[in-house]
């Protein structure tokens, strides 16, 4: 007898599970003396039946045959410990998630037991507790099709009345942790994607219904916030403001990914619902109002913020109605959206009165309906007096003051600030690459790029009428085109915002010649002429050994950008435009400051060359026309040190041709003592410090290599011996920035010039040294202007 009690049974056997479930039946009550038995015992339930799934289908039949499922929700019951709940729900979770025959999932969802612990009064102040019920949740909506779905509903007359799975997922939508918003999330879009007509209808009918606009309402929150972030920033440029921006854009375009899911599971009601509503809670009431030039300084949501969303939304989700709505709507004043002067409008209460006092307020006739669709009253019509869908028609004569929105949005290109002046042509950009926007929604703000035969027939259907006639498309897009032309010649606005808008003209210019005046290109080629004259300057500046370097590099790069199918910037990149510097006092004198004053115009002159280049009707070439280099000249202090076309390095042997004896101390009471020689090779050029040769006479070693261009060289005022060479770095470190990286989180070393103060043995040898120093630069200068003559020559 105790030998068969003591006999150890087969792990993964049916005399095992039978074990299991006769002593699970025994248990009257669940305390601290058997708790962890029943764990250890619901544990191994769970692997027995996911092995028995695999291997032996007579495990499964012994578990339906003895109810155990009936058993768990038992042992739930007369539980008086979360350990015990806690392993409950992970062993189901793991018998849903694994269970492979169809047989056994219809089993376990045709009784109410599922049903029942979904709506447990389960006590989710425990965290843990709360993430196994999700799990447990994501695991049943992981078999939802159209037939287990059936399984879980309770109808009456053919219709939906309880979904326990659905209404408990969401009451955690906006829970605090986003794992858990996540997952609510996947347990939903499971839900929308089996595509039951019944169960479809009792989401999209109250109160279920309230999901969605709680759904729009918490991303309004969130991108509230985001403003509040991005207003933050310049009062604390730190890293971890940027980090903070940069996880809330995560938030909004996960969020608006999983607005975009949703839509494309195909529920034509819930895709309205959430159209209506991103328009009613977001778009109407708040990111168009922020657009304002002279918006309300106490509006929720800045403009640059509502530029980066309006851009986000039109991306990510593409709904051909809220699209042409978008667009629709730039065509008018802001007042045309309020309903009625009681209308708040982004925190403030919008004015509809216009200057011209004849004229009756705009908002009789444009009102907000049917849960935020734009309707416009066409007045003295006895047919329809509202009209759908994405186009917002009026034949009213809008002479109010007010700028359309599409105008404030070609303001900002041409005087806004960079960060306005980059959201505005991110916009731009964005409705040019939205595929769900009809073209006479482009040709009435004036971006189309391509006309096509239908044109007019869509112009019929969407398009403005102003004062009973069709506003001419060629208007607005002489207005773009002058908009980006006055942004090319602007000179206080940041270069990769004028890539930005060199790529826009570029989208215009082969559809547009027509519409190109002669004025336009006057005012490219002023520009054009002014940054070339500048450029001529910077063949004599700090950082002309560079320059032709810099030139080549940022002509490719240009290239790509401006004839890329797409823009090359992220939406985010509106709300971190820039690169910033460790260094926050960095002297306007500095070399640095004069490095990356170089890079920018090299930028401006390489687009409004390659522009003029378009315009001329020529094909651009890869590589800028520039002269090769030549060799070092025999009649050279180059040559006479027996140096080659690759330079110095530390290490080198040179010949005393031309060196001058100094002393200089790099550090305090430790004089060194050196031969100095300036020499020039083609457009490099440098200062070198070389320690003589004991064995080999007239002969050194270079201790020290540095720039040439920059020294700035000055003899002391008190001491002729003396001369003050300021010493450069060597390269600019913007110039050697990662590729990748976050844009705006990127933080660039700036470094500091250092000083050379040289003694030499008399006043003429520090003269000998000056003109030296200033031969060489003069003859570099002349080499890189030589080199850069076909650039700068267009006409040739």
């Amino acid at each position: 007898m105790w030998f068969s009690f003591w006999r150890s049974r087969d792990r993964f056997s049916l005399d095992e599970l039978r074990y299991l479930t006769n002593q699970l039946q025994k248990v009257q009550i669940v305390n601290d003396v058997n708790k962890d038995f029943v764990i250890e015992a619901l544990r191994s339930i769970a692997e027995l039946l996911t092995y028995g799934d695999q291997h032996d289908s007579s495990f499964f039949e012994f578990f339906m045959e003895k109810q155990v499922m009936g058993e768990f929700v038992r042992i739930l019951n007369i539980s008086r410990t979360v350990t015990v709940s806690l392993q409950l729900l992970q062993t189901i979770s793991i018998l849903i998630q694994n269970l492979r025959r169809e047989h056994a999932i219809y089993y376990m969802f045709s009784n109410e037991h599922v049903n029942y612990l979904i709506t447990y009064s389960f006590d989710f102040r425990n965290e843990e507790l709360l993430s196994y019920y999700i799990s447990f949740l994501r695991a049943i909506s992981g078999k939802l099709n159209k037939n287990t779905i059936s399984l879980l509903v309770k109808t009456q007359d053919e219709e939906v009345v309880s979904f326990p799975l659905y209404v408990e997922a969401i009451r955690f939508a906006f829970h605090e942790e986003s794992m858990v918003r996540t997952a609510v999330r996947a347990i939903t879009l499971n839900v929308y994607h089996v595509g039951d007509e019944f169960v479809n209808k009792f989401i999209a009918s109250a109160p279920q219904s309230d999901y969605f606009s709680n759904l729009v309402s918490f991303f309004r929150d969130q991108c509230i916030n985001l403003s509040k972030l991005f207003s933050e920033r310049p009062k604390n440029p730190c890293s971890e403001s940027v980090s903070a921006i940069l996880a809330k854009v995560d938030e909004i375009e996960d969020n608006l990914y999983y607005f975009s899911d949703v839509i494309s599971a195909g529920i034509p009601v819930v895709g309205s619902l959430i159209t209506d509503n991103i328009l009613q809670l977001l778009i109407l009431p708040l990111l168009f109002p922020a657009l304002q030039i002279d918006a309300d300084s106490n509006l929720k949501i800045g403009a640059v913020t509502s530029l980066y969303l309006l851009c986000c939304i039109l991306r990510i989700v593409k709904i051909k109605d809220l699209a042409n709505t978008i667009a629709a709507a730039l065509l008018y004043p802001l007042e045309t959206f309020a309903a009625n002067s009681e209308v708040k409008i982004n925190g403030y209460v919008s004015g509809n009165n216009c200057t011209n006092e004849s004229e009756e307020p705009l908002v009789d006739s444009v009102t907000l309906v049917n849960a935020g669709k734009l309707c416009v009253d066409i007045p003295n019509k006895p047919t329809s007096s509202q009209v759908h869908p994405g186009g917002i028609i009026a034949e009213r004569d809008f002479s109010c003051s007010h700028l359309s929105l599409r105008e404030t949005l070609l303001s900002y290109v041409t005087d806004g600030d960079d960060a306005r002046a980059l959201g505005s042509l991110s916009v731009l950009a964005t409705l040019l690459q939205t595929k769900e926007l009809d073209e006479s929604m482009l040709d009435g703000i004036g971006i189309l790029p391509q006309r096509k035969q239908h044109k007019k027939l869509l112009l019929e259907q969407y398009g403005v009428f102003i004062g009973g006639a069709a506003a001419s498309p060629r208007i607005h897009r002489n207005q773009v085109l002058d908009a980006l032309v006055k942004l090319l010649c602007r000179s206080d606005i940041s270069a990769e915002i004028l890539w930005d808008g060199g790529w826009l003209l570029r989208q215009l210019l082969p559809y547009s010649e027509a519409e190109f005046k002669s004025h336009h290109l006057k005012l490219l080629k002023d520009s054009y002429r002014n940054c070339r004259s500048a450029l001529v300057q910077e063949t004599k500046g700090i950082w002309v050994d560079l320059l032709i370097t810099v030139l080549c590099d940022q002509w490719k790069k240009c290239k790509r950008a401006i004839e890329a199918s797409s823009p090359r910037k992220e939406p985010k990149c509106i709300l971190l435009p820039f690169q910033k510097l460790n260094s926050e006092d960095i002297p306007a004198e500095s070399s640095f400051t004069a490095g990356e004053r170089m890079s920018e115009l090299v930028k401006v002159f390489v687009l409004l060359h390659q522009l003029q280049i378009f315009s001329l009707g020529r094909a651009l070439t890869e590589q800028p026309p520039i002269q090769p280099q030549i060799d070092i000249p025999e009649i050279s202090r180059a040559r006479a040190a027996g140096l080659d076309v690759s330079g110095p390095k530390p290490g080198t042997e040179v010949k005393f041709v031309h060196a001058l004896p100094c002393r200089i101390a790099f550090e305090r009471g430790k004089e060194r003592h050196f031969h100095f020689l300036a020499v020039s090779v083609g457009t490099l050029g440098w200062v070198l410090l070389a320690e003589e040769l004991p064995l080999k006479q007239n002969y050194g070693i270079v201790r020290v290599a540095a720039p040439l261009a920059g020294t700035n060289p000055r003899i002391d005022d008190k001491h002729a011996r003396w001369l003050h060479l300021r010493i450069r770095p060597s390269t600019l470190p913007f110039l050697d920035a990662p590729k990748s990286g976050t844009p705006g989180e990127t933080r660039i070393k700036s470094l500091v010039d250092g000083r050379w103060t040289l003694a030499f043995r008399d006043d003429e040898s520090c003269k000998t040294a000056l003109s030296m120093i200033l031969e060489e630069i003069n003859l570099q200068n002349m080499e890189v202007e030589r080199r850069l003559k076909p650039v700068l020559d267009l006409e040739l």
